[in-house]
Parts: C-alpha cells; sequence; structure tokens
C-alpha cells in the first residue's frame, strides 16, 4: 500500500470508537469492493474499499476503533496519524447515538485538529427505541459540521451520508493541488481551521504562551495550528516534539536545535504551574475539559431520555451473565455449547464434504490409470494432493462453523462480557485485564493474537501476552483434534476438544504466572471496557465475518499445506524403489528417528513422530502428513487408519502434544518480529516443545496407572 495517495482518488476516512457501527458503515458503503491488507510499515490489519457514486468513486479507508487520540496503544497512533500524515479529503465520524457524550470526546479532538469532518449519528434506530430523541439540527450548530442520522446494519441514511461525503470531497479546497503534487505534499501548504476549546484561565494562559514560543521560530509548525501543537506538547505527545525536532533540522540560519530545547523548557515549566495551580497534570486537566464539553453538548441536544428507573433489556440479560456467582457457569455453559453446536450442525456436512473427496480421488485414481498415466503420478495426484490435502480440506465445516458461532457471540455484545469476566483472572497472573482480547483473537489465529498484543501499553504485558500466545488453541489445531476425537471419542467428542480449548487457556494462565517472576515489573493499568448493548446480529455481517476468517484457511490449504503434502508424499517415495509410505523411504527414516522420544507419550511409531514434525510448518499439515503416509483417501479411510495404529489414550496424549508444542513456523516469526529478540523466540520453542513433551507423557503414564492404556 502507498503512504500517500494522488488527487485522482478521493479518500473518505471512517473513524470512531469501537462498538459504535463503524465497520457496519463501511460494509454498507464498500460492499464487495474491499480489501484486507497492512498498515505501511505495520503488520496491522487495514480495510480499504470503493464506494461509487454515479461515474465517481472514492476510496475509503476504515481506521481502528479508538476512543481517543491521547495513548500510545497502536491502534490510536495508527488512527491519529493517517488523518494527520494522510490528509484524507473528508473524515466520517461515526458516533454512536445512544451514548453520545462519550463518542463526542473524539469527535471533539478531530476538531481540533482541523479535519473536514462529518459526523454519521450512527444506530439511530437503538437510540428511538431507547426513547432517546437527538436534535441533529442543534447538534451541527455546536460542532459546525453537517450531521447525517444513519442507521448503518440496515442502509439507513447510507445514501445521504455518502452524498454528503462526496459533495465535501469535491468542494474542499483549502488544499491546493500542485500538479502532480502528492496528498501529503499538497497537506503541508495549507492548514485546516480548527475548533477551539475553551481548557480554562490557567490552561489557557500557558498554551498562549506556548503558542508565543513556537511563533518565535518561523516554519517549526509546518503550517499546522500553533494552539493545536501546543496542547499537544502539554499533553506531553512524544510523535508531535519529534515532527518538530525534524521540522527544527530542516530550518536554516539560526540555532534550531537550541530552540527546540528553549521549547521543551518552556513546556516543562508550564506543566509545573498547571499542576501546582490546578493540582492535576495538564494531560488530565486538558482531558478533564474535553469530556465537560462532550457532556454539555450531550445534554444540550438530548431532547429526551429513557426513564433511567427502568431496566433496559441489556442491564437485564447483564444481570444474569455478570452477576458475581451465576456468570462464570454461564460462560462455561456459552462456550460449552458453541463446541457441541459446531459438530452437530457441522458434522453432516463434513460428512457429504469427505464422501465427495473420497468418491473424487477414487474416480480420479480410475480415470490415470485409463489413461496409461505413470504411477508415479497416479500416486503424486491421487494418494499426494488428494489423499492429504483432502484429509485437511474435509475439516473446513467444523472450523468455519467454530467461525460462524464466535462470530455470532461478538455480534450478540457476549465477547465483551467475556473479556470483562477475565479480568479478575488475567490480574491474578500479572496482566492487565486487556490482555485477554489478544488471548481471544488466538482461538481464530495465533499470529493474529500475537499481533494484537500491540493495543497493550505496557511493555511487559506484551511481552507476556506475546509468549503465551502460542498455547492458545488456534483454527489450525481443531482438523487434528476433531479426527481423532471422532476416531476414539465419537460420542463426547465436544467433551474431548473443550478440555483441550481449556488446557490450553490454562496452561497460558500458568505460564504468565511464571513468567511475572521473571519479567521485569512494570505499571499494570486499569482496565477500561465498553460494553455494547446485545443486538440482534445482523447474518449479512456475520456471514461476511465467518468468510474473512475462514478463508485464511482455504488460501493456506491451498498454498502452504498444498506445497508441504506434495514435499511429504516425495519423501515417502524417495529413494526410488521403496514401498510407499514405509518405513525405509526418507520421511519414514526421519520418523524412525524420532520415534522413540514420543515412546514414553504412547505413539512412539514414525508416523506420528513425522506429523508432529511437519505440523511446525502448519497444524493442519499434522492430519495431511497422516493421510499421505497412511495411504488413504476420505476421512472414513484414514480415521480406521488411526484407529488400526493407535489406543484411545495414546490418541489423547498426542493431541495434548499437539496442543502445546512449538508453534508453526508463521507464529514463530511473529514472535521474533515483535519481540525484536531470538533470545525470547528460542525460549518460546524450547519452552512449548518441552512442556508439550511432559505434559504428553504426564497424561499417557498416569492414564496407564489407572488402567487406561
Amino acid at each position: 500500500m502507498n503512504n500517500s495517495v494522488t488527487k485522482s482518488t478521493p479518500v473518505i476516512a471512517i473513524a470512531g470508537n469501537p462498538n459504535s457501527g463503524k465497520t457496519a458503515l463501511f460494509n454498507a458503503m464498500t460492499g464487495s469492493r474491499q480489501h484486507v491488507g497492512n498498515w505501511p510499515g505495520v503488520t496491522v490489519e487495514r480495510k480499504e474499499g470503493t464506494v461509487t457514486r454515479g461515474e465517481a468513486s472514492a476510496l475509503v479507508v476504515d481506521l481502528p476503533g479508538t476512543y481517543a487520540f491521547s495513548s500510545r496503544a497502536l491502534d490510536e497512533m495508527i488512527a491519529r496519524n493517517f488523518i494527520m500524515h494522510e490528509h484524507p479529503d473528508v473524515v466520517i465520524d461515526v458516533v454512536d447515538s445512544t451514548n453520545l457524550e462519550r463518542n463526542l470526546y473524539l469527535t471533539v479532538q478531530m476538531l481540533e485538529m482541523g479535519v473536514p469532518l462529518i459526523v454519521a449519528l450512527n444506530m439511530i434506530d437503538e437510540a428511538e427505541a431507547l426513547g432517546i430523541d437527538i436534535d441533529a439540527k442543534k447538534l451541527s450548530g455546536f460542532l459546525g459540521v453537517e450531521i447525517v442520522p444513519t442507521a448503518a446494519v440496515h442502509g439507513r441514511g447510507v445514501e445521504d451520508l455518502v452524498a454528503l461525503a462526496f459533495e465535501t470531497a469535491g468542494t474542499h479546497e483549502t488544499i491546493k493541488w500542485p500538479e502532480g503534487a502528492t496528498r501529503a505534499n499538497a497537506a503541508a501548504n495549507a492548514a485546516l481551521p480548527s475548533c477551539k476549546v475553551d481548557y480554562g484561565s490557567v490552561l489557557e494562559r500557558e498554551i498562549a504562551l506556548l503558542e508565543k514560543a513556537l511563533a518565535e521560530v518561523p516554519g517549526l509548525c509546518r503550517k499546522r495550528s500553533a494552539r493545536w501543537i501546543a496542547i499537544k506538547l502539554l499533553e506531553e505527545d512524544a510523535d508531535i516534539v519529534q515532527e518538530l525536532e525534524n521540522a527544527a533540522k530542516e530550518l536554516t540560519g539560526m540555532a534550531q536545535g537550541e530552540s527546540i530545547e528553549v521549547l521543551k523548557d518552556h513546556v516543562r515549566q508550564a506543566s509545573t504551574r498547571i499542576l501546582d495551580e490546578l493540582g492535576r497534570e495538564p494531560v488530565d486537566a486538558i482531558a478533564e475539559r474535553r469530556y465537560d464539553l462532550a457532556a454539555s453538548i450531550a445534554s444540550a441536544v438530548t431532547v429526551s431520555r429513557p426513564d433511567e428507573a427502568e431496566l433496559t433489556p441489556t442491564q437485564r440479560i447483564d444481570e444474569i451473565v455478570l452477576h458475581p456467582w451465576l456468570a462464570y457457569p454461564v460462560f462455561f455453559a456459552v462456550i460449552w455449547l458453541i463446541f457441541q453446536a459446531t459438530f452437530t450442525i457441522s458434522e453432516p456436512i463434513a460428512l457429504a464434504l469427505g464422501g465427495l473427496i473420497g468418491r473424487f480421488g477414487t474416480w480420479l485414481a480410475g480415470a490415470l490409470e485409463a489413461a496409461g498415466a505413470p504411477d508415479l503420478i497416479r500416486g503424486l495426484l491421487a494418494d499426494g494432493v488428494v489423499g492429504g490435502l483432502g484429509a485437511v480440506l474435509e475439516f473446513a465445516p467444523p472450523v468455519f462453523m467454530l467461525f460462524l458461532m464466535i462470530s455470532l457471540l461478538e455480534d450478540v455484545g457476549y465477547m465483551a462480557r467475556a473479556a470483562v469476566l477475565s479480568d479478575r483472572l488475567m490480574r491474578a497472573v500479572g496482566l492487565h485485564g486487556k490482555a485477554f482480547i489478544p488471548m481471544i483473537l488466538g482461538f481464530g489465529c495465533n499470529v493474529t493474537g500475537i499481533l494484537a498484543t500491540r493495543s497493550l501499553d505496557s511493555k511487559r504485558d506484551r511481552l507476556i501476552s506475546i509468549l503465551i500466545n502460542p498455547l492458545i488453541s488456534c483454527a489450525a489445531r481443531l482438523p487434528v483434534y476433531v479426527l481423532f476425537a471422532t476416531a476414539f471419542f465419537d460420542s463426547h467428542r465436544g467433551l474431548v476438544v473443550f478440555s483441550l480449548y481449556a488446557l490450553g487457556v490454562v496452561l497460558a494462565f500458568i505460564v504468565a504466572k511464571v513468567l511475572n517472576r521473571f519479567v521485569e515489573p512494570g505499571e499494570t493499568a486499569t482496565f477500561v471496557l465498553e460494553l455494547p448493548p446485545y443486538r440482534m446480529p445482523k447474518l449479512s455481517g456475520v456471514l461476511v465475518q465467518t468468510w474473512e476468517r475462514g478463508k485464511e484457511f482455504l488460501e493456506k490449504a491451498a498454498t502452504v499445506i498444498l506445497l508441504a503434502v506434495v514435499i511429504v508424499w516425495a519423501l515417502s517415495n524417495l529413494p526410488l524403489g521403496v514401498d510407499s509410505g514405509s518405513p525405509d523411504s526418507l520421511v519414514g527414516r526421519i520418523g524412525s528417528a524420532l520415534a522413540p522420544i514420543f515412546k514414553p507419550a504412547g505413539f512412539g511409531h514414525w508416523q506420528a513422530a513425522a506429523a508432529l514434525l511437519f505440523g511446525v510448518v502448519a497444524k493442519e499439515l499434522i492430519v495431511g502428513t497422516l493421510g499421505v503416509l497412511y495411504g488413504t483417501t476420505g476421512e472414513a479411510g484414514l480415521i480406521a487408519a488411526i484407529r488400526a495404529s493407535w489406543t484411545p489414550l495414546a490418541a489423547y496424549s498426542f493431541l495434548v502434544m499437539s496442543l502445546v508444542y512449538i508453534p508453526c513456523a508463521a507464529t514463530i516469526a511473529a514472535i521474533r518480529r515483535e519481540t525484536g529478540s531470538w533470545a525470547w523466540t528460542a525460549f518460546a520453542v524450547t519452552c512449548t516443545l518441552v512442556l508439550g513433551w511432559t505434559l504428553a507423557v504426564i497424561v499417557y503414564q498416569v492414564g496407564r496407572l489407572f488402567g487406561m492404556a
């Protein structure tokens, strides 16, 4: 993705608080005309789409949800920096109508920045249902921007919003566009007008003094508002300080370095005076005045409010799901139902898909033989590709069904409650409650979970969260669980898979507690998370989320896993002349060399060892490798081969090993990138390998003592 966008394509940015309906609006505006990449230089997901109106089109950028532009969390930095440096033609600020006061804080900040703003007064239908009546015209007068009431999930108001966005982008003439200039270059030549917040006599005095100090160095503000920069300096904004230092280096004719040091000294003195007179740090005093303004505006434009004495449906439900004693039984019951529903609903689809793949493999083998294809080609396509890749694809239905269930919980609003319930547990192991969010994302993919730790402010919390995330069962492990659970625990599959997911979480907590004793201590911040109201999920939104998550499984199957199963098949047929998939093949020799290590865990045969080895590339490959090595086509054949070679106790021991041992290659790379340390990466690999082997041995040996072997 380019860091700048040329004039030929207007840019519409969508900003707003989490849970304000920002993504629903993005989907409503762009439909299927969207794609996902990464922010430049940052491995964090970036959503872009195209919106058209008549013959005109515009690029729509969905910024990360953020409550403010004040913290050091990566999502807030990305959103603010895009607005500051990319200068979109118009920013749509999505405001939750049911929580106007809290949402207007971000609105005020963007107005101070001088952003060409439109406010989408979203979820207006929910506000009306709650008896909240907002005077949009009056709100527009207070803010000085256009207001469009919307209900994005139903498409209400979206057309009007798009029309206004195109009109604003087309008439926004503050930025002059020299021929061939980029948006970032042109924006440096002009500053947008900004909203002025009255911060009170003490703060206003110090802001004015800093404005004067900034004016003494011509060109230092680079056409930005000197008042806004003065406020950011009082908020100790390191990015703004760095910008000023860079600007000073580019200016000539005076000792700019000395000027910056003088300016920093002014800031320190101003901060000291504010603290002495107000008894609060400048950043807290500034935030308080913004909140006061947001609250007064919200109060003035809200014509009617619901009867506060009457509980809303959300409050009634929360009395149960957040009850001190009932909350945790309800939570585990919900998770249990997810796994039961995942298998019950997906089983007929999985059986049909397995039968289809099996019949296709048989037909392909027959067709190749009839065509006189060499044995090598027949073996590669029928046994290698169809047998190995098909063994993985057969488990796509339960994977997609699990993602569907998780998406439903998110859309309903329960996932935020789950994070709140985890706060007490997270603090017990020395982590910030917000650290549970990366763990939740880890159930989809550990790489995603590790990248999500960037939202944590504490470096210590980030490190521990990164190191424990590989212990969370990702979707790639689910095919392994389903295969062995179906083979040996068919009537209790839900319980077996649930036990593995629960074991991963318990191990993550234990390892976090241990690491907490060795990683240098740091301040743990207060956990603040908005609880959105419960909503009926919108089917289209849930299906889009399910597809976005599940398609990664299919993409990996079509690329990495396909290549890997071909390599496994080749190794199982080399050197030339050996029986396919025999102990004398290269893969057989590798597996046989490793097999004794796993004998105490009950699965000391070479196929299991080879499957675990290739599982380091991608966990789904454990199933694909077994499919190739056992020479089966279809789930039924693979299950029969496993039942003939394994015992139920050895199978469960193998599942424990698959859960814990070495993360996949992509996760290892993510750990290295995010920690910036080969030492911590080696620790993660070694720790999980030793822990996985130890637990597998314990499970098998204890099971033997109880006569389960």
